[in-house]
């Protein structure tokens, strides 16, 4: 039997790799080494978060599955950093994990076009430099025309407690070592991450009368535009906030030498920004304490996930350390804590669509990116699967830019700095996060999706619907006046010193009374008798339009400045070594990354201003040349 397309690897990068292929028409395989591994979540359960959230909404936006996914099964959803500006409000839900790996499961045995395999693939097959399929642990050979590789955390996976190391993926499942090392036999460039996990406590063996609660929000935002408007179930657990205590770092800093990183017993990097209990410890020893989150893991489990603990010490260390905090003191364990290391892909090896350059058809996609997260996973695997579709159709691929979608951040970043840390995304990676918000992400996306053909008729009429509804708000408000007396006694009432207000000496329309801080769309009302009953995301659209429109302007018009650069092509066979003045550090780079634009060499280290300038009068001469012939 031949595919179109094969997954391998059913975690979150897998899935939506493997539906976006089958949306699109293209006959497609998704293999993976155990059932239980698919959509698994063998860290926090969880989607979105800071960063995160924008991701899923543009996942989401584009016609991907996650959001839909998280809607469906979610125990608890809340809002990030609503104190703050709306560049960063990210979306963030507690996830029943059971839950949400059999709705996965069961909209892959669903879809249309989709084959779901259980299976141990040790090779990838290769023909000429092109893939041509893979191969199983039995011998059997499945001939594919394209191969996107998302295997997470499973490539020669070593699992680490203290100083004991057992060969597995995460949460003990089979991890794959035979794929492992054919990719290097096949000169990709392999690597060592590493990641860990905290343990999971039982629920009634802790005391949250010792703890502060942490509901979810009044108001729930869906993660999915489809479900905008509609009722999708409310929170039905809450989460606990308590903190460590100087008699557990005690703890920790005493048994340090016993974890597998500090006793030397791992040669993984792991990541920076999600540190464990020992690295909190180590790197912050005037920290009094950390704050420790206990999350349920559904609502037909008794687990609870116990974040920001992770680590890898003794489990009779790692049981002393846990009970020494509020609320833990009595705490029995359904699950140890334990760090894993595996093999993951160098990105710069990539091409911005995240084919590998050294064989054609060969995509890769999620953690085996150099990357951690579900959400970042996820996003990878919705692009790897739209481009090897249009590899297979003859089509140029579809590459976001980082002025489109966080999505393009993440892989521009990937493919052009790759990362020598497992990859996280942040809100403060994107220079135009303004416009990157997780509030306009079907504006931003959805067309795109509607013309890549994975968005869907039903949520490209939506998307129309909710641009025309912002739209015509929009002019309304710009075009309805209000009298001067009638809108300064409306000021004088939000105002806590009336007297001191510098009174409007003539009309003013409601747009422009929306752009003062103290007025809010909601208490406008009072001046607004012909509005209409909208949906609440038009509303906030409507705000955050009117409202940052100054900030919205200046970043547009960085934009078009980094458009001019982005757009500025490098021609494919330029040799870097004839460049005169060209640094030796910077030569050496361009030629090793080969960028496809201005922009993306900008963004290579090693590249300096300097640098770009003299590649641009060389493109610039080229291109006169050309002209003159």
């Amino acid at each position: 039997m031949i595919y179109d397309v094969i997954v391998i690897g059913a975690g979150h990068a897998g899935c939506e790799a493997a539906l976006a292929a089958a949306r699109l028409g293209k006959k497609t395989l998704i293999l993976t080494i155990e059932e239980q591994s698919i959509a698994m979540m063998p860290c926090n359960p969880s989607i979105g978060g800071t960063g995160k959230g924008q991701l899923v909404r543009e996942i989401d936006a584009l016609g991907g599955q996650m959001g839909l996914t998280i809607d469906k099964t979610f125990i608890q959803s809340r809002m990030l950093n609503k104190s703050k500006g709306p560049a960063v409000h990210s979306p963030r839900a507690q996830a029943d994990k059971e839950k949400y790996h059999t709705e996965m499961t069961r909209t892959l045995r669903e879809q249309e076009n989709l084959s779901l395999m259980t299976g141990e693939v040790v090779d990838i097959e290769v023909q000429e430099g092109c893939v041509s399929g893979i191969s199983l642990n039995t011998d059997e050979t499945i001939s594919g025309r394209a191969v996107i590789l998302a295997t997470g955390t499973y490539l020669s996976g070593l699992l680490h407690v203290s100083d004991s190391a057992e060969e597995s993926g995460p949460s003990g499942l089979k991890a794959s070592y035979k794929l492992a090392e054919n990719l290097k036999k096949k000169g990709l460039p392999l690597r060592r991450f590493k990641t860990g996990t905290p343990a999971r406590a039982i629920s009634n063996t802790l005391d949250y009368d010792k703890m502060n609660e942490q509901k979810g929000d009044e108001s729930i935002q869906p993660f999915s535009f489809l479900n905008d408007g509609k009722y999708i179930g409310e929170n039905q657990l809450s989460c606990w906030l308590t903190y460590t205590n100087e008699q557990g770092h005690t703890i920790v800093a005493d048994n340090i030498d016993k974890t597998a990183p500090y006793g030397g017993h791992t040669t993984g990097v792991g990541p920076r920004y999600c540190l464990s209990i020992e690295d909190k410890v180590s790197r912050f020893p005037d920290r009094k304490r950390h704050q420790v989150f206990l999350e349920p893991e559904g609502l037909s489990s008794d687990l609870v996930y116990i974040q920001g603990l992770s680590t890898s010490l003794p489990i009779d260390i790692q049981r002393e350390f846990y009970r020494t905090i509020p609320g833990m003191e009595n705490a029995e364990f359904g699950l140890f804590a334990y760090s894993i290391e595996y093999d993951c892909l160098d990105p710069l090896s990539l091409k911005p669509s995240l084919e590998y350059k050294g064989i054609d058809g060969l995509f890769c996609a999620g953690q085996f990116n150099g990357t951690s997260g579900y959400e970042e996973a996820a996003a990878q695997g919705l692009i790897a699967g739209i481009n090897a579709v249009r590899k297979l159709d003859g089509k140029p691929p579809w590459i976001p830019a980082r002025d489109e979608a966080y999505i393009g951040v993440l892989i521009d970043d990937l493919v052009t700095k790759g990362t020598n840390e497992p990859y996280r995304i942040m809100t403060s990676r994107a220079e135009f996060r303004l416009i990157l918000r997780q509030d306009n992400a079907d504006l931003r996306l959805t067309e795109k999706g509607y013309e890549l053909g994975l968005a869907s008729k039903e949520r490209y009429e939506k998307f129309l619907s909710r641009k025309e509804a912002i739209d015509s708000e929009l002019s309304r408000l710009k075009n309805t006046y209000v009298r001067p007396g009638e809108a300064n006694r409306f000021l004088a009432g939000l105002s806590d010193e009336p007297d001191k207000l510098k009174p409007l000496g003539g009309r003013i329309s409601l747009a422009e009374l929306l752009l003062r801080p103290e007025v809010s769309y909601d208490n406008l009302i009072a001046l607004d008798a012909d509005r209409q009953t909208l949906p609440d995301s038009v509303c906030l659209q409507v705000e955050i339009v009117l409202k940052y429109r100054g900030y919205i302007e200046k970043q547009n018009e960085r934009v078009e400045r980094f458009r001019k650069l982005e757009n500025k092509r490098i021609p494919s066979d330029i040799d870097y070594s004839t460049l005169s003045g060209l640094r030796i550090e910077a030569m050496q780079k361009l030629s090793e990354h080969r960028p496809e634009s201005i922009g993306q060499a900008s963004r290579i280290s090693g590249v300096s201003p300097a640098d770009i300038g003299i590649l641009l009068i060389h493109i610039v001469r080229l291109e006169r040349e050309r002209q003159d012939r």
